[in-house]
């Protein structure tokens, strides 16, 4: 039997691989007297993806440090947020929440009788509780609040009083679970402040604060629930994870916002203390890391090929995901993962002999921010300029864009744009095409055009949607047939704030909304 850990050993499994600690005296003056008591929360929201099990794999740092560890499945706090969580599938998603938490921690081995689960309705609805949210808000200030949810709670143009609430719910949720510290993502660092500001107002103790870094998505950015190619889900088919991976960005020596990489290091190590990447014996054969850094440093001087990293991860990501598809393979599980996120209803109405009508929603495009890496004009036409445009797919794509008279070259070198992807790819005076860049035009003459913008701060390959139409899934390439995008492109404006546009929806990216520089009341 391997001897306790003592409070320094502790203190390291506690802390490693974390971006910042709020408290660490704190915490060891506890480590030293008894267990830490710690709480992670979940607002049950959309469906859980592979990125957690980056706390997953903390959680299991926690426990090995003895610890007593408590989930919060924070079912109110997805129905604050925005109704992210729709009242009515309110409990269908807490308990799938319940299973599929579950489910990954047995898949990489964590005892679930060490843990406690709780659900936010089993306390947050009590008469303490809804009295000291009351008392909290005799003292918040609405700027405190707003700033506190920026980074968390959605972000709309007409936002909802709930958001303001979810903060302080957030903070309360300390002194009612009883706990020493609160673990989440560096996202959260502002509701983390706000709670150390606010609880001793209410004679309630300054909490610890532990904050995991934010993990890049496929795409580079954020893995996020609603940008579909950025994050791999607990159930995805094997031949799904491999072409999410086929396409994720990795690009050869780049180690900055490297999804794979930053897998392997928050998940994959901490679970195994190794990692093997995969090769043929004519590329050198099988090669065993067991310090992270060794892996990056060889991947920086491109030791490693990208493709044998995501290889290698593949085959370790399916060992953890096989115990979590099997699960769900039951007829229950498979009826509840339904129930819980039922597939939107389509809005066609057939007729016989005839095509479908009011079938295009805008979710069926795919639309992304993109780089323009390049700019040259056309070799065969002055009007034109062939553009290579990073959308985070592993290779740039060539676009031809008909904007010579509107944008100077230097203007577009650099810059983030929006791009359509899935158009079919159209040869234009001899190059082929592979996107659409979107742009604001002006109604009248003489004829103006402006790029659109995503927010500030957006990186290539983030998802741009339409307000309300987060979730669906775009087709991999429109049909010229169905005219899918002439059909939307029709209700496209630019709103007198500059905002772009579909029947009064904004275009949005994780960061904010898309918009152009002036042209109010234009088309796109």
């Amino acid at each position: 039997m391997e001897p306790a850990p003592g409070p320094q050993e502790k203190f390291h499994l506690i802390t490693r691989n974390l971006q910042e600690v709020l408290g660490e005296e704190k915490l060891m003056a506890i480590l030293k007297e008894r267990e830490l008591k710690i709480y992670w929360g979940t607002a049950t929201t959309g469906k859980p993806h592979v990125a957690y099990f980056v706390p997953m794999s903390k959680i299991a740092d926690f426990l090995k440090a003895g610890c007593e560890v408590t989930i919060l499945f924070a079912d109110l706090h997805a129905y604050l947020d925005n109704m992210k969580a729709p009242w009515e599938l309110l409990e269908l998603r807490t308990r799938y929440y319940e299973n599929v938490i579950k489910a990954m921690l047995e898949s990489i081995g964590v005892p679930l009788d060490k843990l406690k689960f709780v659900r936010g309705t089993d306390y947050q609805l009590s008469k303490e509780y809804t009295l000291d949210v009351y008392r909290l808000s005799s003292v918040v200030t609405q700027h405190d609040a707003k700033k506190a949810g920026a980074e968390v709670v959605k972000q709309v143009e007409h936002p909802l009083l709930s958001g303001l609430l979810y903060p302080g719910l957030q903070a309360l949720d300390e002194e009612y679970l009883k706990v020493d510290a609160q673990f989440g993502g560096v996202d959260q660092r502002k509701i983390f402040t706000f709670a150390e500001k606010y609880l001793p107002s209410l004679g309630y103790a300054k909490r610890i604060h532990l904050m995991n870094p934010m993990v890049p998505g496929l795409t580079g950015s954020k893995m996020s629930s609603s940008e579909e190619d950025s994050k791999i889900d607990l159930l995805d088919r094997k031949e799904d994870v491999k072409k999410k991976l086929r396409k994720a960005f990795c690009e050869p020596g780049n180690v900055e916002n490297n999804g794979v990489l930053s897998f392997i290091k928050h998940v994959l190590f901490p679970l195994k203390s190794e990692f093997v990447v995969l090769r043929e014996e004519k590329w050198g054969g099988n090669t065993t890391y067991t310090a992270y850094e060794a892996l990056e440093r060889d991947f920086a001087e491109q030791v490693v090929h990208p493709g044998d990293l995501k290889n290698s991860v593949e085959v370790a990501l399916n060992k953890l995901l096989d115990p979590i598809r099997e699960k769900f393979n039951s007829p229950e599980l498979k009826k509840l993962s339904n129930a819980a996120y039922p597939k939107a209803k389509p809005l066609e109405k057939h007729t016989k002999n005839s095509e479908p009508e009011n079938t295009v929603v805008p979710s069926l495009l795919d639309i992304r921010v993109g780089k323009v890496i390049s700019v040259d004009r056309h070799p065969d036409a002055d009007s034109l300029y062939v553009e290579k445009i990073d959308v985070g797919d592993p290779e740039p794509r060539t676009v031809v864009s008909g904007l010579v008279q509107f944008v100077p070259k230097e203007q577009l070198q650099d810059r983030l744009v929006v791009l359509l992807c899935n158009i079919k790819p159209k040869a234009m005076r001899g190059v082929e095409s592979q996107g659409m860049v979107l742009c604001a035009c002006s109604t009248g003459e003489p004829r103006q055009v402006e790029l659109l913008e995503p927010p500030a701060g957006s990186c290539a390959g983030e998802r741009v949607y339409v307000e309300g139409y987060e979730d669906g899934d775009p087709e991999d390439e429109l049909k010229p047939k169905k005219k899918v995008f002439e059909k939307l492109q029709v209700d496209f404006r630019v709103s007198d704030d500059c905002v772009a546009q579909w029947k009064q929806r904004n275009f949005l990216t994780k960061l904010g909304t898309v918009s152009c520089r002036s042209l109010k009341g234009g088309t796109i």
